[in-house]
C-alpha cells in the first residue's frame, strides 16, 4: 500500500527514502568519485579536495633529506620574525607558498601579497619591510636527524608601501 504510514513509522518518525532521493544520493556519490579519480589521475594538489594532498602521500626513507619552506620578515621595528603562514596570520597558507615556490623564485614580487595580507589583518603590529623565502633542509641518517637544518634563501623581496 503505497503512501500508507504504518504504526511503527508513526511512533519513531521514520520516513522511507524514495526513488528520487536514492537517485540523487547515488549521483552525488558518483560525481564525488569521478572528481577524486580525475584529481588522482592528474596527480595535482590544485584539485584538492578532489585530488591527492601529496605532502601526506608517502613515507620518508631512513636516509633522506626533508625540506621545509618558510618565510622570514624584517619588520619596521627592526626585528626578524617567522611569518605565520596561515589564514589568520598573513592570509596565505604554507601549502600555497610551497606549491608556488618556483613561481616566487622567478618573481619575488609575489611575496608582496604576504606583506599586504599581514598589514591588512594586523594593522596594530609592526609592518614587514623585507621578506625572505627560505628552504630548510634536514638530513636523516638511519631515521634520525643529523645536525641542524641547513637554510637556503630562495628569494628576497623589499616590501613596497
Amino acid at each position: 500500500m503505497a503512501g500508507v504510514v504504518t504504526k511503527q513509522q508513526e511512533r519513531t518518525g521514520d520516513v522511507r527514502l524514495g526513488r528520487i532521493g536514492k537517485g540523487v544520493r547515488v549521483l552525488v556519490a558518483l560525481a564525488g568519485i569521478g572528481l577524486l579519480i580525475n584529481g588522482s589521475v592528474r596527480a595535482s594538489d590544485d584539485a584538492w579536495p578532489f585530488g591527492p594532498m601529496s605532502q601526506y602521500a608517502g613515507m620518508i626513507a631512513d636516509d633522506a633529506s626533508i625540506t621545509y619552506t618558510r618565510i622570514t620578515a624584517r619588520t619596521d621595528a627592526g626585528t626578524t620574525v617567522d611569518v605565520p603562514l596561515n589564514i589568520e596570520g598573513a592570509g596565505v597558507a604554507r601549502a600555497e607558498i610551497e606549491a608556488r615556490t618556483g613561481e616566487i623564485v622567478k618573481d619575488p614580487s609575489l611575496l608582496q601579497a604576504v606583506a599586504d595580507g599581514w598589514a591588512r589583518k594586523h594593522p596594530d603590529k609592526p609592518k614587514y619591510v623585507k621578506l625572505e623565502l627560505i628552504r630548510d633542509t634536514t638530513t636523516l641518517v638511519d631515521g634520525r636527524v643529523v645536525g641542524d637544518p641547513v637554510p637556503e634563501v630562495l628569494a628576497t623581496w623589499r616590501v613596497r608601501r
